[in-house]
């Protein structure tokens, strides 16, 4: 749909620019954004390789294992057939870790890992587990007390306070969180009295 949309709104944007006189303003915007995205995507790769790296050593160490001692009761909770010493225990462990320190790129390829463990374990291979439809709701939320990553697009973009979002997230990520919670429960639930 988007490959629609977006050619869409580009003619829809040069014909109002040459209706208008204005298409030197919406070259010069071009090149200015296209240099503006790689001055940031440069900016954010040495900030993700470094949390990348971080979560990594996590993982190969034993830290991995206590953080995840520290979330088993969260995850027990949210995720009630997968046992303890599972391996999906441990990443599902990692990637909220992740999450909640904004590291939302850093999370990605340990969510990944997640579902990939996941769905090995899932009877039905067509159809997405409880379990990993959860953790798509909880990635989807992203439960966030340090948004690192919108604190080092303000920091790059020069903000007089890149910081003071933080509040703002907090309420924002905790209410998008509780409610894929809850909605995750409410299905599963309604699934289980259908069968």
């Amino acid at each position: 749909m988007l490959n629609i949309l977006w050619p869409i709104f580009i003619i829809i944007s040069y014909a109002f620019a040459l209706i208008n006189g204005n298409i030197e303003q919406i070259n010069k915007g071009i090149f200015d954004s296209a240099s503006s995205a790689v001055e940031l995507t440069i900016t954010f790769f040495g900030t993700i390789t470094l949390w990348s790296g971080i979560m990594q050593i996590a993982q190969d160490s034993s830290l991995s294992k206590k953080l995840s001692k520290l979330l088993n009761p969260i995850v027990k909770l949210l995720f009630p057939d997968i046992n303890e010493k599972d391996k999906a225990h441990e990443e599902i462990s990692l990637n909220i870790i992740a999450n909640i320190l904004g590291l939302g790129n850093a999370s990605t390829p340990l969510g990944l890992k997640a579902m990939e463990t996941l769905q090995k374990q899932n009877t039905d291979k067509k159809t997405l587990s409880n379990s990993m439809a959860t953790l798509v709701l909880i990635n989807t939320a992203s439960l966030q007390l340090i948004p690192t990553t919108v604190i080092a697009i303000r920091t790059s973009l020069n903000s007089n306070s890149p910081t003071s979002i933080i509040f703002p997230v907090w309420i924002a990520t905790f209410s998008a969180f509780f409610a894929a919670i809850l909605s995750s429960k409410i299905c599963i639930a309604f699934s289980k009295r259908r069968k």
